[in-house]
Order: C-alpha cells, then sequence, then structure tokens
C-alpha cells in the first residue's frame, strides 16, 4: 500500500505598495527568497519590470493607493498585504492626500478583504515625534506615537498609526496587524539620508565653474554643523527581513522598532563623506529649526531640521525577542556602504 503523500503548506500570496521603494526593493527581495511565499503582487504608480531586478514570483499591477479600485483589486487575491507607499518629501497637502487617503484606503480594503489574514505597515521612528519634555532615553513600543505637529511627515505617520486601530477595530478586529517604526533608513538601495543633504540636493545647481572650484579646493568642501545628537540607522535589507518575519507570521502582532546596534553623530556622517564638521551649540540649532518653520520657501527636506533639536533612540530588542530579528549591519557598517553606493552613483564627488 502506498502511503499517502505529505500535505504540503500552501504559500502566500503578498500583495505591497511602493515595492520599487528604498525599503520595497529589499523587501520583495527578501520575499523571493522565501519558500513560504508563492506569489507578490506589487503595485506601482509607474511601470516596472520584475525580470529586471531578478525578481520570479514578483508580478507587477500598475495603479495608485488614491484608486480604490484598484487598492481593492490588488489585496483581493492576497494572504498578506504590506503596505510602503508612502511620501517624504512634498507640500503638505500633496503628501497628507496621498498619505493619509491612500493608506486609509489600503488599511480599508484589507479589513473587508475574506482572504487577508495579516496587514503588515511600515511606519516610522518619527511617529514618536521630537517633544523636548517626557522623553525616554531610549524609546520602546509602549510609548504612544505623539507626532509633532510642525513637522507634518512626523504628525502624518503617528495619525496614521491611531487611523489603522480604529480601522481594523471597526472591522471586527479579524485581521492582524504588524506595525513597525524604523529609523532612518539606509543602505545601497536607500539612499534618502544622502539625497536629502542640502550639499547633494542643491550641487545639480550649481555653477560648472564653481562644481570645478570645489573639487580642486578641499579647504571649501561642505561643512556639516554637528548639534551633538546621536541618530541610528538601520540597513533596508535588515528592515526587509523583519518586515518578511511578520508576512510570515511570526512573533505577535504588534509595533516593532527596528534599529541597528551603535548610534552616530553628525561628525559620523561628515568623517564618512570626507567633509568637515563644526560643533554647533543646542541653543543654535533649536533657533534654526523655529526659523525654519516659519519660512514657506523652504524645501521640504529642511523640515527634518526638527529633529536635530532632540535625540529619539529606539530600544529594538522586542524585534530580536519577538520575531527572531538579527540585523546583519550595524550603524557604521550601514552608513560606510551608503556613502559608498553614493559615491557609485556619482551623488558625491
Amino acid at each position: 500500500m502506498t502511503p499517502p503523500a505529505k500535505r504540503t503548506a500552501e504559500r502566500l500570496t503578498v500583495a505591497v505598495t511602493g515595492p520599487t521603494g528604498d525599503i520595497g526593493k529589499a523587501f520583495v527581495g527578501a520575499l523571493e527568497r522565501s519558500r513560504s511565499v508563492g506569489k507578490v503582487l506589487g503595485m506601482a504608480r509607474r511601470p516596472f519590470d520584475p525580470a529586471a531586478h531578478g525578481w520570479r514570483k514578483t508580478e507587477y499591477r500598475q495603479g495608485d493607493v488614491l484608486d480604490r479600485a484598484a487598492v481593492e483589486d490588488l489585496v483581493r487575491g492576497a494572504d498578506v498585504v504590506v503596505h510602503l507607499a508612502f511620501v517624504i518629501f512634498g507640500g503638505q497637502r500633496e503628501t497628507r492626500e496621498v498619505n493619509l487617503k491612500g493608506s486609509r484606503n489600503v488599511f480599508e480594503a484589507a479589513a473587508a478583504a475574506r482572504k487577508v489574514k495579516r496587514l503588515v505597515y511600515a511606519s516610522s521612528v518619527a511617529a514618536y515625534g521630537f517633544h523636548a519634555d517626557g522623553r525616554p532615553e531610549r524609546f520602546t513600543e509602549d510609548v504612544p506615537p505623539r507626532g509633532t505637529d510642525g513637522f507634518y511627515y512626523s504628525a502624518q505617520k503617528a495619525e496614521l498609526e491611531g487611523l489603522l486601530d480604529d480601522v481594523l477595530a471597526s472591522a471586527g478586529g479579524r485581521t492582524e496587524a504588524y506595525v513597525f517604526r524604523p529609523c532612518i533608513v539606509a543602505g545601497p538601495d536607500a539612499l534618502i539620508l544622502i539625497e536629502s543633504l542640502p550639499y547633494v540636493s542643491l550641487s545639480e545647481k550649481l555653477p560648472g565653474a564653481v562644481r570645478r572650484l570645489l573639487d580642486v579646493m578641499p579647504i571649501l568642501r561642505p561643512v556639516l554643523p554637528d548639534p551633538g545628537m546621536p541618530f541610528q540607522l538601520v540597513h533596508a535589507d535588515d528592515v526587509a527581513t523583519a518586515l518578511r518575519a511578520a508576512v510570515l507570521g511570526r512573533g505577535k502582532p504588534g509595533v516593532y522598532n527596528l534599529a541597528a546596534d551603535g548610534v552616530l553623530t553628525v561628525s559620523d556622517l561628515a568623517a564618512a563623506l570626507g567633509w568637515y564638521s563644526i560643533p554647533v551649540p543646542e541653543l543654535a540649532v533649536d533657533a534654526t529649526a523655529k526659523l525654519a518653520a516659519r519660512l514657506p520657501f523652504l524645501p521640504p527636506e529642511a523640515d527634518w531640521i526638527q529633529a536635530a533639536r532632540v535625540p529619539t533612540l529606539m530600544d529594538a530588542s522586542k524585534a530580536r525577542r519577538e520575531l527572531g530579528w538579527r540585523p546583519k549591519h550595524d550603524a557604521h557598517e550601514t552608513l560606510h556602504e551608503t556613502v559608498r553606493a553614493a559615491r557609485e552613483e556619482g551623488l558625491l564627488d
């Protein structure tokens, strides 16, 4: 008598918004390597070719999170929904439309879809806010998100976590939710740390003669003011493995901080770039941040000055304990890998 064949576990179908963003590329790559994932549905506004990334399980779906019908079509056949689409830089009205309305569409569609078991959402350390009062030495997940009103990215991230709770509660709490609060995400495919530096974002606007002068005269290299506030980094590949753990249902649903070992200062950043740094008194940073908040003509990147006013360091031990998360890169390794990639991309001279 032939013994019955062993039953093979059904592989997951995962729907992802923002699959080609800084976190998205590393995350989809991590899903591609998982034997428990059978199909990845990646929705983006702009076309992309999965084969160009070496992705074999991934299907491209053209769509916008603001299009409720497109979102519902994306999640209809999914077992897990992962929401990564988010606008970081842009006008306040534009970002609120995409981030709030678009995220609500994803949350509500996932909660209403009968097959969806889990919803994974990438929030941010910015959700905690940058407040001088009542700050712990290290933020743990039980500290409620407060956001910072003058920094709309921070305020929106905090508001969205509350919105997610409300949507899932209204739907009966059937869908499990994992919320991740990574610190600054960096790595070869996540260059926002470098791209947002004023010297980098403005360099293309400088006359050619000025750029050549900077190249031949080191004394004119950029100088970064260092307020002495520590900050954390996490590699995009390590964020991807944490998100994948949630997709696979490891640990308990809930909120998880993500940060690599080690802390950095602006002086560390300047040294990695080959630039100069100078110490800046805390009062000067505070005054600069307040001034930036009052100047409507400054680019959205200037809002990040708010983050330099107070340290926001997170304790990421819960992800290690509950999810078995083991980041492969520490903060310094991540920084140097990011700078090397930025040079190769031509962002730095």
